[in-house]
């Protein structure tokens, strides 16, 4: 069976389904409610063998997907390689991933610019009517709009994200800004440091356009740093005095917040990771919240990606995790019908999402626990270093 499905959310999740259903016969409309093409600020993805077979299964390019890294390297203090752990894994840039999935959808496909503000459902379909005065008849509706999905809060207004006490800080840097003894030390590896309470992830991404040649490539630098909800309060009030809900737009965080962010790396991270910072663009950060939906569909309807589950990054399973949901739900609706379909696909994705969803959550609490005796602020003896190093942003389960 075949038909029509109204995707909402043109971002990689939203990219992914479109593609999985189209390769499956059905005639398929993304909306975004963006206005101009998406960019995720050429944010790091790490890829799974899952990701690899999803994208291949939907004909998507995996040629020079991104920059392979060899081990994975705990750092302490001081900047020395602590303890090493190899792990072959190709790390690659949201925009990359984004652009590839983009390439599969026609234009006349993806519109820009439409705010789903409400829709209907009968027993033969779904009534869609946006901001903009469209409106929009489909057999299916798939909420791929994110963890504030406006199809969710619809069908499931009583899930809500929690937030996890703490945000992580993201930046950039240029391959070729960086000193020759730092790259040297740092860039060809996938870094951690880990004393108790924060932690840093780091890795090296393709640069603009897709560049993976040595010396035009990009260093990404991630720090999950505890927030509690009154600092966090501040942290999203920009310099008018508004405070934004959930996350702050980067350029309006203010200086003053920037600056306690830069104080706190001189004084607590290695060299070699305040020397990324020193040379990075402008960073930012986004509160860390999570979620599990106890159902991805209802009637005609269905969720997906980070609409339906949201796992702490820590497990890098965002993308890969989208992924599968396009699969499974292009599977299902082309064995069943509908409204069975999609109870199919919820009953497959729901513990799935689980597992991702409880490991993600397990690492947040090895990140936050102290050692049983001593100090950890030189990142050496964090009792579950080697657990860390292990799992983190690896999909051992189905």
């Amino acid at each position: 069976m075949a038909g029509t499905v109204a995707i909402i959310g043109g971002s990689i999740g939203g990219l992914f389904a479109a593609a999985a259903l189209k390769a499956a016969g059905w005639n398929v409309q993304v909306f975004e409610r963006v206005g101009v093409p998406l960019s995720g600020r050429g944010a790091g993805i790490v890829t799974h063998p899952q990701l690899i077979a999803a994208l291949e299964g939907v004909g998507a390019d995996i040629s020079n997907l991104g920059v392979q890294v060899h081990d994975r390297v705990a750092f302490d203090l001081p900047g020395g390689h602590f303890s090493t752990m190899p792990y072959p894994q190709v790390v690659t840039s949201w925009d990359r991933m984004y652009q590839t999935l983009r390439n599969l959808i026609p234009d006349e496909d993806y519109h820009l610019g439409e705010m789903l503000e409400t829709f209907t459902e009968d027993a033969d379909g779904v009534t869609l009517h946006f901001a903009s005065g469209l409106e929009h008849r489909a057999d299916v509706l798939l909420g791929a709009d994110g963890f504030r999905s406006a199809v969710r809060a619809h069908i499931l207004p009583e899930v809500q994200p929690e937030y996890a006490g703490y945000v992580v800080w993201r930046a950039l840097a240029q391959e070729a800004e960086l000193s020759p003894d730092m790259r040297d030390r740092i860039f060809d590896v996938f870094g951690m440091f880990m004393p108790t309470g924060t932690q840093i992830v780091g890795y090296p991404i393709a640069g603009e356009s897709n560049d993976l040649r040595p010396g035009h490539r990009r260093y990404n630098f991630v720090w999950y740093w505890p927030v509690s909800k009154d600092e966090l309060h501040d942290m999203l009030t920009d310099e008018s005095g508004q405070t934004h809900a959930i996350s702050i737009p980067p350029p309006l965080v203010r200086e003053d917040v920037l600056a306690r962010m830069e104080e706190a790396a001189a004084r607590s991270l290695p060299d070699v990771f305040t020397h990324i910072l020193s040379k990075s663009e402008r960073p930012f950060f986004t509160p860390i919240y999570d979620h599990l939906s106890p159902s991805f569909a209802k009637g005609r309807v269905a969720v997906s990606g980070d609409a339906a589950c949201v796992a702490r990054p820590h497990v890098g399973m965002g993308v890969t995790k989208a992924a599968q949901d396009a699969l499974a739900l292009a599977r299902h609706l082309s064995a069943a019908p509908i409204p069975e379909a999609l109870q199919a696909y919820s009953a497959e994705r729901v513990p799935a999402s689980r597992a991702a969803f409880e490991r993600s959550r397990l690492l947040g609490r090895y990140m936050m626990v102290a050692p049983e005796q001593g100090d950890n602020a030189d990142g050496r003896n964090n009792p579950n270093m080697d657990e860390i190093l292990r799992l983190t942003a690896v999909a051992d389960f189905p």
